[in-house]
């Protein structure tokens, strides 16, 4: 019998059903020679520093630098409750320790993701408390979870020993980030921030995200717009089609004084002029390459309202576990060598009824299957598996990743580019006047999105041919400041660690990415963002990011000017890739990480004293609501929340004043709303705003889950 570890039990079922396993009991699936079993995500997590030492519990700044001896797991903390371990976690732990106990089980497969993230969550719970298991450890490595994956996967498994790097990687970005969490977020708060309340939130790859925006904004606060002028002309051929030239002198087309473009202009008037020059070139235009994680994110927030690269990983995620797509925590944008024949095969179910599937060639390029370009996970696109039916969120990420796939396969794009020069009769005037036209000739890929070209028509003309100057005009023009970052160009900052590339410049852009050079992983990047939204250092207008005056306080304050160096950041990820590459040391890396911490605290500590975030206490009135509806107690007004009285005794019903729900529409509950719900079992709330901005009302009741013994909200239209 072989005992299978899934990351989710929605993966287990994947793999039960690729296994044609039916049976289904508490907390695992079994057949005749698998058993299949799941976490939910992480299982365990790092003590608290209060675990370690009771002294600190209470926040004091001689407690710190803190850094224990040896780093301890526990079965992690109740999402409601940090004082308690998550039933629901401990239940599933003990579950999964039984039958790794069990005779008859003669190997141990670990099928979380093949990632550092995914290798830490297998380990830390088959390793629990450091031992052994009976039965030997292998390791499932897939990029998707379809029925033909799973049963190709578990015939090439690796001994989970070979999983080594990838296992201390991510224990040292684990351990990295708690230490430098705890130690500076604690000195930090204590140092800067007046009054109790939420702390302040120091991070590894936090604070350089933070003063990527805040760079963006000092540029275009201290953006000083300069005028500059243009000289435009109209040239008539003779036979009367006209054109439009822009004069340039030397390699200069923006003048900073008028004056000169004024005098040009009164001497060319009603000029005859000659064409002295016509190129024209041929131009290819290739397809974009296949998503990863972060273009995907930035082409989606790019294209659709509304949107974050949280919730394009969170829908991204939905469709992987669903079988639709592979992995999407990937930096790659090429596949492996290896899926030619496979990929093959897939092109053809998802083109087999397009219109202009006679165009669609499958073809083994470089640009595709190249892999000195692939990490760990290939670049996302569809598997074999078509979806039947897929929510609206879902149907746009999913069909602008399989868009993206077959447009590799589809005809290059060509477009002619002409350039004239148009020389006016005047022997004294240094310049020229240069048209540009495009006429796109293939369409190609650009089917498949219906991506119009727009032409720039000149008329057909020749060198030496005579034209006329029918009018001349200086148009005055003001330099633009830089725009404000939106989530694409920030994940595209973070992807390259600030190094800037061109749209084209592909081969630097990967080549960066590859080494391991950035800020966080595909899989933390939306995270990031996210945090610093919640914690208030970012806030957005429309779709770009602005720092807050408490962010731009935190930029200009904090002391430890490391944490906001792309270089330093950008150094400490591109040690954990070569941890998992096998090329660098994990206790080197943490020993340099405490060193660092240590050097903060004391930098904090000596710094001057200057109040960053001044926290205005909650009051906490008490007040009786009205009724639990789980277990008939007093429903008060908390600190955090309107909560049962009996908490202690288990009780589960709360309202969080933070509540998540509800700040989607721009809403905190209020304590009429709660006592409505209490009394009437729903409440009508005005004023909730949609995900496009509109205003509405609607009914609010909130429910208690069948499954658990927690709540949820519903909303209703009708009285």
């Amino acid at each position: 019998m072989k005992l299978i570890l899934a990351e989710k039990p929605s993966v287990a079922k994947n793999i039960a059903d690729a296994l044609k396993i039916k049976t289904k009991k508490d907390g695992y699936f079994e057949g005749n020679d698998h058993i299949i079993t799941w976490a939910f995500g992480h299982l365990v997590e790092l003590y608290d520093a209060k675990d370690y030492d009771s002294k600190m519990k209470s926040w004091k700044m001689d407690n710190f630098p803190f850094i224990p001896s040896e780093f301890k797991y526990k079965v992690k903390s109740s999402p409601r409750n940090r004082a308690q371990s998550d039933a629901g976690a401990a239940k599933q732990l003990k579950t999964i320790q039984t039958l790794m106990k069990r005779n008859d089980v003669e190997a141990i497969i670990s099928a979380c993701d093949y990632d550092r993230e995914g290798q830490l969550i297998g380990d830390s719970i088959i390793y629990r408390g450091g031992s052994k298991p009976q039965a030997e450890v292998y390791r499932l490595l897939l990029n998707e979870w379809t029925q033909s994956e799973v049963l190709n996967g578990l015939e090439r498994m690796k001994p989970n020993t070979a999983m080594k790097p990838l296992r201390d990687a991510g224990i040292s970005r684990q351990w990295a980030d708690w230490v430098i969490g705890i130690n500076l977020t604690s000195v930090a708060t204590l140092k800067y921030q007046k009054g109790k309340g939420k702390a302040l939130n120091i991070g590894r790859v936090l604070l350089p995200t933070l003063k990527i925006i805040y760079d963006r904004d000092q540029e275009i606060e201290n953006f000083k717009p300069e005028d500059y002028f243009k000289l435009k002309a109209i040239f008539q051929t003779e036979n009367n089609k006209e054109y439009e030239g822009i004069y340039i002198e030397g390699k200069e087309e923006k003048f900073k004084k008028r004056e000169i473009l004024d005098q040009i202009q009164d001497r060319i008037q009603n000029r005859q002029a000659e064409i002295i020059d016509k190129q024209v070139e041929k131009k290819k235009e290739f397809p974009p390459f296949l998503f990863n994680l972060s273009n995907l994110q930035g082409y989606i927030t790019n294209k659709f309202r509304g949107w974050t690269s949280d919730k394009v990983l969170k829908v991204a995620q939905s469709l992987y576990e669903k079988k639709y797509i592979t992995y999407p925590r990937t930096s790659s944008m090429a596949l492996e060598e290896s899926l030619v024949g496979k990929t093959a095969n897939v092109l053809k179910t998802h083109t087999e009824d397009l219109p202009y599937k006679d165009e669609i060639k499958f073809i083994k390029s470089k640009r595709v299957f190249n892999n000195a370009k692939v990490e760990s996970h290939s670049a996302i696109i569809p598997t074999y598996v078509k979806p039947k039916r897929l929510s609206a969120d879902e149907t746009i990420v999913y069909t602008a990743i399989k868009n993206r796939f077959i447009m590799q396969f589809m005809p290059i794009a060509e477009y002619e580019e002409t350039k004239l020069t148009t020389k006016v009769d005047d022997d004294d005037l240094d310049g020229v006047f240069i048209s540009k036209g495009k006429v796109q000739l293939t369409e190609g890929w650009k089917k498949v999105e219906k991506i119009q070209s727009k032409d720039t028509l000149l008329p057909l003309v020749e060198v030496k041919n005579r034209v006329s100057l029918i009018d001349a005009e200086v148009t005055s023009n003001v330099t633009k400041p830089p725009k404000h970052h939106t989530e694409r160009t920030l994940l595209r900052v973070m992807e390259t660690c600030g190094k800037s590339y061109k749209e084209d410049d592909s081969e630097k852009l990967m080549g960066s990415i590859l080494t391991g050079f950035s800020i966080g992983t595909p899989a933390t990047r939306a995270e990031t963002i996210k945090k610093l939204k919640d914690v208030g250092y970012i806030k957005t207008e429309s779709k770009n990011l602005l720092c807050t005056d408490f962010g731009k306080r935190l930029v200009e304050t904090f002391p430890v000017q490391d944490l906001f160096d792309l270089e330093f950041t950008g150094r400490l990820e591109k040690a954990l890739s070569d941890i998992q590459k096998g090329k660098a040391s994990k206790l080197e890396f943490l020993k340099l990480v405490f060193h660092f911490t240590n050097q903060s605290v004391e930098t904090i500590k000596n710094g001057d004293a200057i109040i960053i975030n001044e926290v205005s206490s909650t009051r906490v009135t008490n007040e009786v609501l009205g009724t639990c509806p789980a277990c008939g107690g007093k429903v008060t007004d908390g600190y955090k929340g309107f909560g049962c009285s009996n908490w202690k005794k288990g009780c589960k019903f709360i309202i969080w004043k933070n509540d998540k729900f509800l700040a989607t529409m721009r809403k905190k509950p209020t304590k009429t709303l709660v006592k409505d719900l209490l009394k009437n079992k729903k409440a009508y709330v005005k004023g909730l705003t949609s995900k496009n901005g509109k205003k509405f009302n609607a009914y609010l009741s909130y429910e208690k889950n069948s499954e658990s013994d927690y709540y949820s909200w519903k909303m209703d239209f009708s009285k």
